[in-house]
This record gives C-alpha cells, sequence and structure tokens, in this order.
C-alpha cells in the first residue's frame, strides 16, 4: 500500500521542480522571441510574432518540464521522456494554432478601446530600444 501510495503521489517534487524550471525558462525565451519577431515584423503579422513565439517558448516548455520531472529525477528512459514531451507539444501547437484568431479578436478590441492614436503610441513605445526611452 505504501508504494503505490509513493509512486502515486512521490511524484510532486520533481513536477514541481521541472515545471518551475520550465516555465522559467519558456518565459524568457518566449518574451525575447516575441519581441524579435516584433521587431522584424513592426506592427504586420500579428499572428506570427504571438503564435510563432508561443510556439517556439511551448516547444522548450514541454521539453524541459519532461526532461527534469520524468528523466531526469524519475529515471525514466530517454526515448520515453522524448515521446511523452512529443506528445504534450503536439497539443499546445494545436490549441496555439486553433486560438490564433482569438488574437486578432483581442487586439481589435483592444485597439478600439484605446483608440487609434493611443494605440499607435503604445505600439512605437513597445518597439523601443530601452536606451531610446
Amino acid at each position: 500500500m505504501q508504494a503505490a501510495f509513493s509512486s502515486i503521489f512521490g511524484q510532486g517534487m520533481n513536477i514541481i521542480v521541472g515545471s518551475l524550471t520550465a516555465f522559467i525558462i519558456g518565459q524568457m525565451v518566449d518574451a525575447v522571441s516575441f519581441r524579435w519577431m516584433k521587431g522584424l515584423t513592426g506592427d504586420k503579422r500579428i499572428w506570427l510574432r504571438a503564435t510563432g513565439s508561443t510556439l517556439i517558448s511551448q516547444l522548450i516548455d514541454s521539453f524541459v518540464v519532461t526532461y527534469v520531472a520524468f528523466w531526469l529525477f524519475r529515471g525514466m528512459t530517454f526515448a520515453m521522456a522524448t515521446a511523452l514531451a512529443m506528445t504534450a507539444y503536439v497539443y499546445k501547437f494545436i490549441v496555439a494554432i486553433v486560438s490564433t484568431p482569438l488574437i486578432y479578436l483581442v487586439h481589435a478590441g483592444v485597439e478600439r478601446y484605446l483608440g487609434p492614436e493611443r494605440a499607435l503610441r503604445m505600439r512605437e513605445a513597445a518597439l523601443r530600444v530601452p536606451d531610446e526611452q
């Protein structure tokens, strides 16, 4: 009974460590890749920077959390951890692609709320390098 309990509930710490590690790395990669893509595209191709940065960061997130939580701490085989990470990423990939139209809907709502001039000023400010501000 104790072995079953430990097997099921004893995985918590490795999942927490894996998730936090993946979250930190994934968020940094997402922010950097979004900013880089925004510099390339300016105000055009919202879908590319929003969905593209998400796809990149979720790829990293999927593999980091799985490798840290299960391969490193739980002794899962590398092949099995890779298959698990790839499956998780496929789901995240599908959700990111399917939710792309929502990005445009939210963008239009924010633009309408802020007004065209204020929205433009905010977009321009977001593109500035910190030294220019």
